[in-house]
Parts: C-alpha cells; structure tokens; sequence
C-alpha cells in the first residue's frame, strides 16, 4: 500500500503541472516510477482535481454558458460547439488507443524523449513563428480551427507531450492569441479529462479499495488547491511572457531524466 504522503505529493505535482505546458502525466509517471508507486487509475484519476479547479475559477463563465444554451444565446453555442468539436477527436483516438497508450507507452524513457521534442518545437514556434494573432476569443473559435485544435490535443496521448502543451502551441500556431489559447486548453480539458477518468475508473473498478479511495481523495484534494493557485499564476504570467521558459525547462528536465534513466537503471 503507498503511503498517503506519496498520495499527496503526486496530487501537488498533478496541480502543479496539469495546466503548464511540460506535462502533468510525464511527471506523475517519472514521480510514481520513483516512488515505486504503480496505481495507474489513481494517476489519472486525481486530475478531475486540477479540472474542479478550473471550474470553481471559471464559474461564472460557464454557468452563463450554460444559462446561454438555454436561451439560445449565440455566443454561447459557439463556445459550447468549438469545446465539444476538439474534445472529439480525443474520444475516438482514446477508445480506440488507450490500453495500447497505457500499457506501452507509460514510460520513463517515452517521458523524457517528449519533453525534449516538445520543448524544442515550443521553442522554434515562439522564437521563429511570427504570426500575428486573429483569434482574440473563445467564442471566435470557427468548427474547422476547433478541429485542427483537437487533432493537436491527440499529440499528447503519448506521454510527455503535454496536453496543454499541444493545445496551446497548435492554437497559437493557427493565430489565436495566447491567453485565449490557454483558456481554451483548460475549458477543453473539462470533457477530456472527465472522459479519460470516466474510462480508468470503470476499467481499474476491481482494484479500487477502502485503501485506494482514501489516497485518491487525498490526491484529488490536494491537486484542487494548488491547481487553483497555479492556474491564477499562469494566466498573469503568459499575459506578459512567451513559453520559452517552459520550452527551456521541458528540454533540461528530459535531459535530466534520460540521464538519471542511464545512471540508475529505471524501469524504461
């Protein structure tokens, strides 16, 4: 049984990650290889911690989302439109990839080779892609650039991408600016995340005990509070800066870890 300190420690690295672009499941799966700690479901799980988040800081934005739908607000339906048209290419490429996704690729070295990757592309995109953003709104968001958007989410079922990460990136690619990519990829991580935890709770439902309950509530609990913090920090950061400093720090931890991988033999 993994100790409840461990259950707290991975959901403080979970609200730490889960909306910066350097991937929250890279770390809880370097994190849980370290600590020996092998409960899949309880890694995915927690992040429906970092998602209530959003919600509670979002509240007023969705609840009058939702009161638009009712009343046939425009700007509402657009907003609700371009949220489910990227959540669906996750759905079909989750259903159809996720054992394979969490069996082989769940990995040390799959982690750290990402971070690299992805932080060289994050790198290049904000230092040689100048595109003057079009996009000032979720609610400008057209079906088709939805679309493209959530094809960029899938690059982040391999581990170490970063779901954030692609979204955000992918979106500034195709000219929305930076705050509103970053509010996107968090409304969109909503019916993602849900969905992902959805499925590992009902595939993992026999391992679930007293035991794994409590641990999971504690990582939950832990990942709302500071996620709550970090996603305030975050919002004000990228109103003033680029992702250099994340696209720096994605390459030196993947560097770090390939390096720890090779000293000390970790299960790759």
């Amino acid at each position: 049984m993994t100790s409840y300190f461990d259950a707290a420690l991975l959901g403080a690295i979970e609200g730490i990650t889960e909306f910066l672009p350097v991937s929250s499941t890279g770390h809880l799966i370097l994190a849980a290889d370290m600590l020996g700690f092998e409960d899949k479901t309880f890694e995915v799980v927690i992040q429906l911690g970092a998602i209530l988040a959003i919600c509670v800081l979002y509240f007023q934005k969705l609840f009058g989302v939702a009161r638009g739908i009712l009343t046939g607000d425009r700007q509402a339906l657009r907003f609700t439109m371009a949220v489910l048209i990227a959540f669906f290419p996750a759905v079909l490429l989750g259903l159809l990839f996720h054992d394979f996704i969490k069996n082989v690729l769940f990995s040390p070295v799959v982690v750290a080779i990402s971070l690299i990757v992805g932080g060289v592309i994050m790198y290049a995109a904000e230092r040689f892609y100048k595109r003057p953003p079009s996009v000032h709104a979720v609610e400008d968001i057209s079906p088709l650039l939805a679309v493209k958007i959530g094809l960029a989410q899938c690059v982040a079922m391999i581990p170490g991408v970063s779901r954030s990460g692609a979204t955000i990136i992918g979106a500034l690619l195709m000219g929305v600016d930076r705050k509103t990519a970053a509010e996107f990829s968090f409304f969109l991580a909503i019916p993602t995340m849900f969905g992902a935890s959805a499925l590992d709770l009902w595939k993992g439902r026999a391992d679930l005990t007293g035991d794994g309950l409590t641990g999971i509530a504690i990582g939950f609990a832990v990942a709302f509070i500071v996620a709550l913090i970090v996603v305030k920090w975050f919002i004000g950061f990228i109103s003033k800066h680029d992702f250099v400093p994340f696209a720096i720090y994605r390459i030196v931890f993947g560097i770090v870890i390939l390096g720890w991988i090779y000293l000390h033999g970790m299960a790759v």
